[in-house]
């Protein structure tokens, strides 16, 4: 018997069943790793078709509670948005399944990981520089760059027939037009007719969220509290519903935002191997604390901080949605990120209504803001003439552009 171990990244799906069992026949000793971050799934099924189809162990490992705390948080602190739309649900929960893939590799002493990612996406990046970051000398087999498995399977009729060879079980069900990826941060919908991008998605497409239209015709108020950028507690003002544990929080916050219609987007993106692709995305809990904590920041955090972390922010998104999770960059930026959330605590008062967060209230312990400075009715500590020298300094340099451009004939004027 082969000592070849590999621990494959499985779905149950079509293609993972096939590469699990393409995998066997090629002479490997396949362990199932399956990574529950909040899909819907019934997972002893999939355990049961994994062992049916050959594999000699299944882990199952519930991850929702890390993907919240570790992955969510931390991209929540940088108010990552890739291409400033998107929440990027898909790109945190890779890092994530990578990492406790390799745990389980390493605790059965396999000496390859697998994947069933495509050769044209970004998952296959985002799973193998988490491997390669977290342990450089694992060997990766990713059947859907490997040409001998691109020639044997060359498209979805072909695995059907390999499955039925091989006794695989399918699940007989009328294939949707499109592909999902379902976590507990977001469904994704791409692919298919989806494709076009001047298709208008139908109703029937969304099932993490009620059309806004439909959604209650009152608004839900909450209360969300933060401690340095994290969140600590929800409260629904409606219902006085109260949640503190990060995994009850954002569970309902899912909640709230589904029943209100929050967190649609549609949007064309930039994959990071060059080829655009157009998602439709339902983030309907991280949509609100995104919002709120951005709201927090206004109160709470120092001008010149917000500023400089804001022009961070774009690259940090962009590593984590390109796979760099685990890389030096990454760390050196989030120890900035880390520093600049010191003093976001508070809470900031959202109402949710028919599609929209809007927050109507906010106050924070550590509060830089200033009533009496700020009011237009109190003279407070602010000397008003003051003012006259600090424009008489910004105008110096403008005064000399100007000189110099009526030297070249300026026709601004």
């Amino acid at each position: 018997m082969t000592n070849k171990k590999v621990v494959l990244a499985y779905s149950g799906g079509l293609d993972t069943s096939v590469i699990l069992k393409w995998l066997i026949n090629k002479g490997y000793k396949v362990i199932c790793f399956v990574g529950d971050v909040g899909q819907i799934e019934d997972f002893k099924e999939v355990e049961k078709k994994a062992l049916q189809t050959g594999a000699t162990k299944v882990y199952i490992e519930d991850l929702k509670e890390e993907f919240i705390t570790d992955f969510i948080y931390p991209a929540l602190r940088a108010n990552a948005i890739y291409e400033g739309r998107y929440l990027m649900a898909t790109s945190l929960a890779r890092p994530v399944l990578a990492k406790r893939q390799l745990q389980v590799a390493a605790k059965e002493n396999a000496q390859y990981v697998a994947h069933g990612a495509t050769g044209k996406g970004n998952d296959q990046v985002r799973f193998e520089l988490t491997y390669y970051a977290l342990n450089p000398e694992i060997r990766v087999i990713s059947p859907w760059k490997d040409p001998v498995f691109l020639n044997e399977f060359k498209g979805r009729t072909d695995m059907l027939n390999y499955a039925q060879k091989y006794n695989i079980p399918v699940t007989a069900s009328k294939k949707k037009p499109y592909s999902e990826d379902e976590n507990l941060m977001h469904i994704s919908h791409e692919a298919g007719i989806l494709e076009d991008p001047n298709y208008a998605p139908q109703e029937d497409i969304f099932s993490r969220t009620t059309s806004p239209k439909d959604a209650p015709d009152t608004e839900t108020i909450i209360e969300l509290h933060f401690k340095k950028g994290i969140p600590t507690k929800i409260i629904d003002k409606t219902n006085s519903t109260t949640k503190t544990a990060p995994l009850e929080l954002y569970t309902y916050l899912n909640h709230l935002g589904s029943k209100n219609g929050i967190g649609r987007l549609d949007m064309v993106e930039n994959r990071f191997i060059g080829i655009k692709s157009r998602g439709v995305y339902e983030t309907p809990g991280a949509t609100i604390l995104w919002e709120a904590k951005r709201d927090l920041e206004g109160i709470a955090m120092d001008k010149e901080v917000m500023h400089i972390r804001d022009t961070l922010t774009p690259k940090i998104s962009e590593l984590i949605y390109n796979g760099f999770w685990y890389s030096a960059e990454m760390e050196f930026l989030m120890a900035a990120i880390n520093k600049s959330q010191e003093h976001v605590t508070g809470k900031v008062t959202l109402s949710l209504y028919k599609g929209n967060v809007t927050p109507i209230a906010r106050e924070s312990p550590l509060s830089l803001y200033d009533p009496e400075l700020s009011s237009m009715d109190i003279e407070g500590g602010f000397d008003q003439t003051d003012s006259k020298g600090f424009i008489n300094i910004n105008a110096v340099r403008l005064k000399a552009y100007s000189a110099i451009l009526k030297k070249t004939k300026d026709d601004r004027v």
